[in-house]
């Protein structure tokens, strides 16, 4: 099924205008600065946020420049946080194509996420909403939360389900369930809609980092990272922290705890994720994302009454859980 042109269907004149509108943001005109948006803006992806972000403003109301504008500003935050996540993480590709501070350096990459930060800050200035304006900074200080979050959890010797959901309910979650509201709040629904879209994307969210996070157990050229990424960046994910504290395998463990300490080694690597897979891990990691598809489907049954944004919005987020890449 192509679930993308489903997803699509009822915005596509209105995801062009922002495409167009993205990229005249994320565009210079001379030197260095020019080049390396070039580079980003190569790097296009599917576009999943802003299509959240229109979709969810057309089921409430009539898409507008401030949703447009939202859109963008929202989209840049996300692309900036990226540039320095690959410099926090030291990694030199990102879906496939070489990161900004392994084609460049770290210097750079720095330099030109705080540019689109700023630029995402400009176009939500544009919205003339206080509302959106805040939410962007709440979400830009969650963001960074959620990392330094992470960078902690690794240093603790606890393994823990529930500081994995803290973790990726501030970073993921956090951004889907941003567009969500902001989508809503664009076209002034009601505080309760607003908050009842704001929790649909964060269980969007959810869904789509477990999904993530389970490709990280099985080789695909696709996704852009070799198997054992998170393992070898000193992050356990819900598959083999279910597999570890159901077990309690103590030589398991010892390999959590250099994971954790990043000294592993790619064999090691491959014994925990082949362990991972046999005791259940990614088996219980999609009973968990089911889970959070049946709150989904709860709030589209609820407040989603025009038929074609639904059937939409039900793609878009069977395609979340289903895909491949």
């Amino acid at each position: 099924m192509d679930y993308l042109s489903i997803i699509r269907q009822p915005i596509q004149k209105e995801l062009d205008d922002f495409v167009e509108l993205f990229n005249k943001a994320l565009s210079h005109s001379y030197g260095l600065l020019s080049q390396v948006l070039d580079h980003i803006r190569q790097r296009e992806g599917k576009r999943m946020r802003p299509i959240l972000i229109l979709l969810i403003a057309r089921n409430f109301g009539r898409i507008n420049d401030v949703t447009l504008n939202a859109a963008v500003g929202l989209e840049l935050l996300h692309t900036a946080s990226l540039v320095h996540d690959d410099v926090v993480d030291e990694s030199s590709e990102r879906r496939g194509q070489a990161s900004v501070n392994a084609v460049y350096d770290n210097k750079v990459a720095v330099l030109v996420g705080d540019y689109i930060l700023s630029t995402a800050l400009l176009h939500v200035s544009y919205t003339h909403s206080e509302v959106i304006v805040r939410y962007l900074s709440e979400l830009g200080q969650t963001l960074s939360n959620g990392e330094i979050l992470q960078l902690t959890n690794i240093q603790n010797e606890e393994i823990s389900e529930e500081v994995y959901y803290q973790v990726i309910k501030q970073k993921t979650a956090a951004l889907f369930a941003a567009c969500a509201a902001v989508g809503a709040e664009s076209v002034h629904a009601t505080s309760e809609q607003v908050n009842a879209t704001r929790e649909f994307g964060q269980n969007l969210g959810i869904i789509f980092q477990i999904r993530d996070d389970i490709f990280d157990y099985f080789d695909s050229k696709e996704i852009g990272k070799p198997t054992g990424n998170d393992l070898a960046e000193g992050k356990l994910t819900l598959p083999v922290i279910y597999a570890l504290n159901t077990t309690h395998d103590v030589q398991m463990m010892a390999l959590a705890s250099k994971v954790k300490a990043r000294t592993i080694q790619p064999e090691e690597i491959a014994k925990l994720v082949s362990f991972t897979k046999s005791n259940g891990g990614i088996e219980y990691a999609e009973n968990r994302m089911w889970k959070f598809h049946a709150s989904c489907i709860q709030f589209l049954d609820k407040y989603v009454t025009d038929e074609s944004t639904k059937h939409s919005l039900k793609a878009y987020l069977d395609f979340i859980i289903k895909r491949d890449n």
